[in-house]
């Protein structure tokens, strides 16, 4: 029943997505979308992110980045995440990028600013908590952005673990979108560029895959759902190289029928998660009522 809701929240985005996109390009007077900086929260962050007071501990010295997705924000994306990851011990800090709507929706904008915003927030994370290094877990677009950060902005020692939730590390065909974005990209360059550069054969997935998915020394989870309906297909999130751990959620839990937006609340993937980011400490993954004894991934 969660999956099929939020399922239904997914479809109820993507038309709201697609009427916002016909009602701008109708009017030649409103004005183009405003990118904010991420210094100023006009989204909240979620519950227990960015207490910059906080001081990573022996167990977990690595403070905790969450990068959220498109037509997102830091606490729509991480309300349930990020207070699990506090309370399990860790510094936990989100951030919105590629602002546009007045800076109510994300991740709209150009994809490689959206890289250096994140670059420029890990910096304030590493000055804030006097951590060497800091682990990103990226939903959808966040989990692609990180990526670009580590191979042309100078990511790379500055990240130990990049998780990533249903990203679309190869592109995607957008799913329920597909259609009308892909026949309509001058309005989507205009109102959404980072929905163009996302496509499959896009310039900036060119450059971002040419010459390999991963970098040396990172440490590389993605967790994928067959129920995902916007990176598609889903085995777009799959990486190859060395230290890369792809995972199918319906391997782990077959009964677990999370797809793109409900992910980053399901308590099946926030296990992965903690999993990921301390594997040495990994706890039973609950895949719950009727589907099987809880497995350890």
């Amino acid at each position: 029943m969660r999956g099929s809701l939020f399922r239904i929240y997914a479809v109820g985005l993507s038309a709201l997505a697609l009427t916002f996109l016909a009602s701008t390009t109708a009017s030649a007077d409103q004005p183009a979308p405003v990118q904010g900086s991420s210094d100023v929260d006009v989204i909240p962050p979620p519950p227990g992110a960015n207490n910059w007071s906080c001081q990573p501990s022996a167990a977990h010295p690595r403070p905790i980045v969450l990068a959220h997705g498109t037509f997102e924000n830091q606490l729509d994306n991480w309300f349930a995440m990020s207070p699990r990851l506090v309370a399990a011990g860790y510094c936990v800090y989100s951030l919105d990028f590629g602002r546009g709507l007045a800076g109510t929706v994300s991740g709209i904008g150009p994809m490689r600013a959206s890289a250096q915003e994140i670059s420029d927030f890990v910096d304030r994370v590493l000055a804030a908590t006097g951590a060497q290094q800091v682990d990103i877990v990226g939903h959808s677009q966040g989990g692609v952005l990180p990526r670009y950060y580590l191979k042309y902005l100078g990511g790379t020692p500055k990240v130990h673990t990049l998780v990533g939730l249903a990203p679309d590390n190869h592109g995607t065909t957008w799913g329920l979108l597909g259609l009308p974005i892909t026949l309509v990209p001058p309005a989507t360059d205009v109102v959404c560029p980072s929905c163009t550069e996302q496509l499959p054969t896009s310039e900036f997935f060119t450059q971002l895959n040419s010459g390999g998915d991963t970098q040396p020394g990172v440490s590389y989870t993605v967790v994928a759902s067959k129920f995902d309906e916007f990176a598609t297909p889903y085995t777009t999130g799959f990486l190859t190289g060395p230290d890369v751990d792809n995972i199918t959620l319906q391997d782990v839990c077959p009964g677990d029928l999370s797809e793109h937006m409900a992910m980053t609340s399901d308590p099946v993937t926030i296990q992965l998660v903690l999993n990921a980011l301390d594997p040495e400490h990994k706890a039973p993954v609950p895949c719950g009522l009727g589907v099987g004894s809880a497995q350890t991934k």
